[in-house]
């Protein structure tokens, strides 16, 4: 590392869509490095061919593209330490698993898959290592002339070997200093002749070197690895280059029992990707937040505190904000929960934040969905109305249908179609229409509807002039009934400022209709 400068990396496979739990990683990486006035560094490993999945690369840079999380290296922007591609730096591994075969670090290993299994059979909890190796087809074993008629003849992989007996100590920011013999580390593959890429493990840390990488931020599912990657620092004799680990807490279900998967996401109603996914050999589809309706800032703040906080109370943090308080001290070594319905709430605080002209523009695509063809203004003024209502929705865990407060955009359709459908039919047996219209109620309605002819200008404050004493002096409480003319149901904002969006000739003629039918 040059000048003991902050570097940090990303570096996903294009194995399938983007978990939720990699965008955290990737954005305590990019909160870190912002904070320190460090880089981030976008790199594909893609070493494993067999799990390539198409489309994948493509996401990943349209998620964060989405989210916001910049990087300053890496795929598709450029920098003096790539290709930052895994599949490109071939050549480059090459040399460096040929230095550690050179030193005795490492070894070539003929087993085959056959032979693995036999002794996985025979040897229970079998793993290849100072003890077993003696007892495999490896060049520790086979005479010299033998490794190279195999060399030349066969398949082979190189492994990593590893002294029994050693203490080895993984020094992380988050978990103190991790201890770990190496009795139980593996010899492990670190290259395969038969696509002459190296495996994760040696393509990880002669790149980390390489690209002069100062902290490795990932997820506690790699903590097991750390120390095979602190020997082979020690193995290449870059020991004082070696970054400093920080391993995340996971990200748990809900109940906090076991790691998040899709499976959660898709029982309980959320999604567990940034963006929408296709399958690209069953075509199934995952859902994803942006295509959700989720802000994109709501997503950063939410995942932002998931397994860190600020020590403060403050929960609303913008991306600046959360990079001035970010530190990596103050991470949890626990698992996180995730709380979906928190993240609602964040949306919801992110919604209310944005002005309802703000807002138009994706509303106008919800109601243009829906059939209704309107103007910003127009959908402005319902998303002013409405925003601050409930919705019902169906709980993934119970069952029942609950009420929540309005979380997203595309909670307002079902609640406002009244806003540009005028109510056809009026069920009967609804509750509310059973208790607010009565015998004596179309002529109720009748009578309001007079007094509203004669107002002339059609605003809120001249309809409140001309009704409001119009109600004190008759006795008549004509809101509820009114209420069921122009919306057709117990629903929507003040009668007022529904009756101004809708117009007067509009607001006339429901209430004409309405007293036809349910007269």
């Amino acid at each position: 590392m040059a000048d003991n400068k902050i570097r940090v990396r990303f570096a996903p496979s294009p194995t399938g869509p983007l978990h939720i739990g990699g965008v955290r990683t990737a954005l305590y990486n990019y909160l870190f490095a912002r904070k320190q006035g460090g880089k981030m560094i976008f790199r594909i490993e893609d070493t494993d061919s067999t799990r390539f999945v198409p489309g994948a690369e493509e996401y990943i840079i349209e998620s964060f593209k989405w989210l916001g999380i910049e990087f300053d290296e890496g795929v598709g922007i450029g920098g003096d330490k790539g290709p930052y591609r895994q599949s490109e730096r071939r050549e480059i591994y090459k040399q460096y698993v040929e230095q550690l075969l050179q030193n005795g670090a490492a070894y070539y290993a003929f087993d085959t898959p056959d032979e693995l299994n036999a002794k996985r059979q025979e040897v229970a909890n079998f793993q290849y290592d100072a003890s077993t190796r003696t007892q495999m087809r490896n060049s520790l074993t086979l005479p010299e002339d033998e490794v190279k008629r195999l060399l030349e003849t066969e398949p082979y992989v190189v492994r990593f070997k590893i002294n029994a007996g050693e203490e080895v100590h993984v020094k992380d920011i988050i978990r103190g200093d991790v201890v770990v013999n190496s009795s139980v580390l593996d010899d492990k593959v670190l290259y395969k002749s038969a696509d002459q890429l190296p495996t994760y493990h040696l393509a990880n840390i002669v790149d980390d070197h390489l690209m002069e990488i100062s902290h490795v931020i990932r997820g506690e599912e790699w903590l097991p690895s750390a120390p095979l990657h602190v020997l082979l620092y020690r193995a290449f004799g870059w020991q004082d280059t070696m970054p400093a680990f920080a391993h995340l807490p996971l990200l748990l279900k809900p109940d906090g029992k076991g790691k998040l998967s899709k499976r959660d996401g898709d029982k309980l109603g959320f999604p567990v990707f940034p963006l929408q996914w296709t399958d690209p050999q069953t075509g199934n589809i995952s859902s994803g937040y942006r295509e959700s309706g989720y802000l994109k800032e709501a997503v950063i703040n939410f995942l932002a505190l998931l397994g860190w906080n600020p020590g403060t109370e403050q929960e609303i943090l913008s991306l600046d904000e959360l990079t001035n308080q970010f530190d990596l001290a103050k991470c949890s070594k626990s698992g996180a929960k995730f709380d979906y319905m928190k993240g609602w709430w964040f949306n919801r605080e992110y919604l209310l934040l944005r002005s309802d002209d703000e807002l138009a523009p994706d509303f106008l695509k919800i109601l243009e969905a829906n059939g209704v063809h309107t103007t910003a203004d127009k959908a402005a003024q319902v998303i002013g109305m409405m925003k601050q209502k409930v919705v019902e929705y169906v709980d993934g865990q119970s069952g029942q249908t609950r009420k929540r407060n309005i979380s997203f955009l595309a909670d307002l359709w079902p609640l406002c179609d009244f806003f540009f459908c005028a109510p056809q039919d009026y069920d009967r047996a609804d509750k509310f229409i059973v208790k607010n219209w009565k015998e004596n109620t179309a002529a109720e309605m009748q009578a309001l509807a007079c007094q509203l002819e004669g107002v002339e200008s059609w605003t809120v404050e001249d309809m409140k002039a001309a009704i409001d004493p119009w109600v004190a002096e008759s006795g008549i409480r004509p809101w509820n009934a009114w209420r069921i003319c122009l919306v057709g149901k117990g629903q929507g904002p003040d009668m007022y400022e529904l009756a101004a969006f809708l117009g007067k000739q509009e607001t006339l003629e429901r209430m004409a209709h309405a007293v036809k039918t349910l007269a």
